[in-house]
């Protein structure tokens, strides 16, 4: 009963840092934990917000039904809460999360796939973005495991396989870097890359607790959550 109560007292603590508009709102930004990718815009009264806390995972107020929903609660698609973080003002959340299946109404992983306004311009960087792109799809080869997949073809090898063709991936990113070859270099560098993806996810590492590592080496102390909440299950 203690823990229950500790944890009770660090939500409403937790609420209290909130801004809430003259209607009791905030907004509420999801963005995947995994890939960075901004998944959707919703809204949040004190309840939603602590039922998120309280359970892990996203609830929202609806403003056209008035009435709190859990996302997903039809379709299935859940929103498992990573961390919850308050903007400077306290009046937006950043919810990140891990996305259990698409996440717009109308079947695409995000609400936002619409053509970008004019004038747009080229994406920088996103690494981490294509990464996590590449490791949802090594996921699901590993789930499928469909008929002439060479991702399929290195999980059913197994461990060893997998490992040869990272050794040798690894000689001949040094052997590119030794001639300075630019582009070779580049093409085998994501071969190496994507190799390591394959053993981590035959390994049962997630990507994100890579990430986690390099993050807590570079010195840079671990976001703290609104409240150490188990996701329920």
């Amino acid at each position: 009963m203690a823990a229950i109560s500790e944890q009770n007292i660090a939500i409403e603590a937790a609420l209290e840092r909130i801004t809430w508009d003259a209607n009791g709102l905030a907004a509420g930004v999801v963005v995947d934990a995994r890939s960075g990718e901004t998944r959707m815009l919703g809204y949040l009264n004190r309840e939603s917000l602590r039922l998120t806390l309280e359970t892990g995972y996203v609830h929202f107020y609806s403003r056209s039904r008035q009435r709190l929903w859990k996302k997903g609660e039809s379709s299935g698609h859940v929103l498992e809460l990573v961390e919850a973080i308050p903007d400077c003002d306290g009046d937006t959340l950043l919810l990140r999360v891990v996305p259990h299946g698409p996440t717009c109404h109308t079947g695409a992983e995000t609400c936002f796939f619409a053509e970008p306004l004019p004038p747009a311009r080229s994406a920088v960087g996103g690494g981490a973005q294509v990464l996590a792109r590449v490791a949802a799809t090594i996921e699901q080869r590993y789930a499928e495991r469909p008929d002439g997949s060479y991702t399929t073809y290195l999980f059913n090898e197994g461990i060893d396989k997998i490992g040869k063709k990272i050794g040798e991936e690894a000689a001949e990113v040094i052997i590119a870097a030794k001639n300075g070859e630019a582009e070779p270099l580049a093409g085998e560098a994501a071969d190496l890359l994507y190799h390591l993806l394959v053993l981590l996810r035959a390994s049962n590492v997630p990507l994100e607790q890579v990430w986690q590592v390099l993050e807590a080496r570079h010195g840079r102390p671990p976001r703290k959550t609104y409240a150490n909440v188990e996701p329920a299950q």
